[in-house]
């Protein structure tokens, strides 16, 4: 009699990604779209490049739906390892032979048999899914370098001695797209010149006031004539450079959102709607013993300019 246990881990699975219902797609967003999708159509991986709050994650996944292939995303991070994107040996298939032939002796033997499992990059490498990776320079270089021959040889090269599984080639339906922010300095790394080479960069900045405004619209659910206000009312903040944390869109959502959901109007004698705005905004800035006279004068500023917008 044979027993055969198996405890392995699953490999992963591919997100079935549509186009966002409230993806609001502007001249702006469909230029870069379809710069994207040239690029990729060529068997180029694409990055968007860009500081936080520029929608890059957004619409790289708007992409990758757009591509009609389940997607593979990848978070970036200072811990991840090379076997964390390709896989490894993580479990053990046991076997039981128990040999009853003469019924006064009984024999037995038993193995453990360790198996390969797939993780996420080798799995749309196989299948030609569409890998997202979202913040590669968080994760070291030394754990990226799996992609170089990915994305040129079309070639993974898996550490496992097995011999008859040592390559996987890539799938003709595989195609790449990360992310990356530039501005950050903590927990980011600089981004191998061999990676980056093989990478068509699309730098991704604030949008123009009229996709903020129709972002705005959408996810919020105001009136267009109230995120307007909302919008101009960030985008002269952004201007003035009295911060230490770029305001960007989300703080225009967030404001929106909230005001909307309270049944609130957009009005400066209104202390809650203001609050609601120093809450948002006033976090732009540092929060320090030495800042306070700093803080005085930016909360002043923030008053004015919601007087001026919403009064």
């Amino acid at each position: 009699m044979t027993v055969a246990r198996t405890i392995i881990e699953e490999t992963p699975v591919a997100l079935s990604v549509k186009p966002r219902l409230d993806f609001v797609e502007t001249p702006a967003i469909r230029e870069l779209t379809e710069r994207a999708l040239a690029y990729l159509a060529a068997d180029f991986p694409v990055h968007f490049r860009g500081p936080a709050g520029t929608g890059k994650t957004t619409l790289a996944m708007h992409v990758a739906a757009k591509l009609g292939r389940p997607v593979m995303l990848i978070a970036g991070d200072d811990e991840v390892a090379t076997s964390d994107l390709v896989g490894g040996q993580y479990g053990y298939r046991y076997r039981k032979v128990v040999d009853q032939f003469i019924h006064t002796v009984l024999k037995y033997e038993e193995d453990a048999t360790q198996r390969w499992v797939d993780n996420r990059l080798t799995t749309a490498c196989r299948e030609g899914f569409t890998l997202v990776y979202d913040e590669f320079t968080r994760s070291r270089p030394e754990a990226n370098n799996i992609l170089l021959a990915v994305l040129e040889e079309r070639l993974l090269v898996l550490p496992t001695m097995r011999r008859d599984d040592t390559y996987v080639k890539v799938h003709p339906g595989f195609r790449a797209i990360f992310t990356s922010n530039p501005q950050e300095y903590a927990g980011v790394h600089e981004a191998q010149d061999a990676l980056s080479d093989r990478l068509v960069t699309i730098d991704v900045s604030y949008y123009d006031r009229e996709t903020e405004i129709a972002i705005t619209t959408a996810r919020s659910g105001l009136p267009q004539e109230e995120a307007t206000r909302i919008v101009d009312l960030v985008r002269d903040y952004r201007a003035s450079g009295e911060y230490d944390q770029v305001p960007t869109l989300r703080a225009c959502i967030m404001i929106g959102r909230v005001t909307a959901m309270q049944g609130l109007k957009l009005s400066a004698p209104d202390p809650r709607f203001v609050s609601i705005c120093l809450d948002i905004l006033e976090s732009k800035t540092a929060f320090t013993s030495q800042a306070r006279e700093r803080r005085a004068q930016q909360r002043k500023m923030l008053l004015s300019l919601i007087e001026h917008h919403c009064g």
